[in-house]
């Protein structure tokens, strides 16, 4: 894959009706050093004004009907539902729905692992953020219960996140994915004591499938040591943030 490709395409079997994309650094930002130079969050100590012209940006080039819809990430499972209500500004959600076409919906991430969705018919479109903690606590369950399919109609693609070389974890995460899944443990490598090598899209590919998903797709990416992407465990506060985006094309 080109490292300077400015989107990354999902390659998964979605129907026509979605679409899907994904931010790099590459693109048609105007954020300088050091989020250059697409950085998309709004919470990371960029300029606000270089912040909204890169979300303006994002809009203009992928061609999207109207401005994604981004949400504040706290680590929970709550699902923002699109259609459901007005949102005044960012919903405070891990998740959102939309069974409208032309609703994109926005997830930053910097190392946590983006997850998009699609009922097979392409009628509804849902994208998450999980990291460890809204993993374990169950926000792809809960976004999976949110879409107006069983789980038997609805594939995933896993988007880039931090990958298992690069992802070292205590005992306490390690414990507590065990408590809930003993399965959980291949998904660990032991390094020194109390610590493990933590393969989180394996994880959420372990948690999608014992739901019900139909499909689980995507994956393979390392957030930490690709410089397309942003990362908190690389760059520390300085770190932006890029987007996962999925929608409904009209």
């Amino acid at each position: 894959m080109d490292k300077l490709a400015p989107w990354i395409v999902p390659d998964w079997p979605a129907p026509a009706p979605v679409r899907a994309a994904v931010s790099t650094r590459q693109g048609p930002g105007v954020s300088v050093a050091p989020y250059d130079r697409l950085n998309l969050g709004a919470r990371s100590g960029d300029a606000p004004l270089a912040v909204a012209a890169n979300r303006a940006a994002v809009q203009a080039a992928l061609g999207l009907p109207r401005s994604p819809h981004w949400l504040q990430q706290v680590h929970g499972i709550d699902v923002a539902d699109i259609d459901g209500a007005e949102h005044d500004g960012e919903p405070r959600a891990d998740a959102a729905v939309t069974c409208r076409s032309g609703e994109p919906l926005a997830i930053l991430t910097a190392d946590c692992l983006p997850v998009l969705f699609c009922t097979v018919d392409g009628r509804a479109v849902a994208a998450a953020h999980a990291g460890w903690r809204g993993l374990l606590a169950g926000v792809l369950e809960a976004t999976l219960a949110s879409l107006p399919a069983p789980p038997s109609q609805v594939m995933a693609w896993l988007g880039p996140c931090i990958g298992a070389p690069s992802y070292e974890v205590g005992d306490e995460v390690h414990d507590a994915f065990l408590a809930a899944d003993a399965g959980a443990d291949a998904c660990f490598t032991p390094t020194r004591p109390g610590h493990w090598l933590c393969d989180l899209a394996g994880l959420a590919r372990r948690r999608l499938l014992a739901a019900g998903a139909a499909s689980v797709h995507g994956g393979g990416f390392d957030t930490r040591i690709d410089p397309r992407f942003y990362s908190y465990r690389r760059d520390g506060a300085h770190s932006g943030r890029f987007a996962s985006l999925i929608w409904i094309d009209d």
